[in-house]
């Protein structure tokens, strides 16, 4: 298995994402239930769930990346827990691996959140920087995503990626972000 992490330059701390369910179970469950149900955006179905309920769901989540039995109209795609170096759960970012028509004109091929505590550290910036390189792995080469205008630090993590903003109407800015950014030095290959 590889694992890509950004190269520490500016104080951005070298990270990697695991698979949600890969992870320590009690540290996943403690990390999504930081989130609301909603957030700018960032949607957390685990809200309100006891740990019995979050197992269930997190099964789930590995068959939704496989693409097993999803509801109609739902794509494969693959939630992430970001781990800083020290071992913290940062954050969650979900990968879709294609796009249909409603996710191409709407939310779009990744969505992430970072937990209040870990803010204004360049963990979400260093986390869509390898979400961009997962994304890569599976063909994608230019992500779409989208942002709350009310947002503008998640606008600002995107643009620092490299996003354009494609259009927007009265709530969002719709971008699109090049995924071949292994050349520009901003990743390193690890195991």
């Amino acid at each position: 298995v590889v694992v890509w992490s950004a190269v520490s330059t500016g104080g951005v701390r070298p990270m990697r994402l695991i698979e949600t369910w890969l992870a320590d179970p009690e540290r996943a469950f403690d990390l999504f239930a930081k989130f609301p149900a909603e957030e700018t955006g960032f949607e957390n179905p685990a809200v309100g769930m006891d740990r019995e309920q979050f197992a269930a769901y997190v099964r789930g989540l590995r068959d939704e990346s496989l693409g097993v039995g999803l509801p109609d109209g739902w794509v494969p795609a693959t939630k992430y827990i970001l781990v800083n170096d020290e071992g913290d759960y940062v954050g969650i970012f979900n990968l879709r691996h294609r796009l249909t028509d409603f996710l191409r004109n709407g939310p779009g091929h990744i969505g992430y959140g970072i937990a209040r505590e870990y803010r204004g550290h360049g963990y979400a910036t260093a986390g869509l920087k390898l979400t961009l390189a997962k994304a890569r792995e599976l063909g994608i080469e230019e992500a779409y995503l989208s942002v709350h205008k009310t947002n503008p630090a998640s606008l600002a993590v995107q643009q620092h990626c490299g996003a354009r903003i494609d259009h927007e109407d009265k709530t969002e800015y719709y971008t699109r972000i090049a995924t071949c950014m292994e050349s520009d030095g901003l990743y390193a290959r690890g195991d």
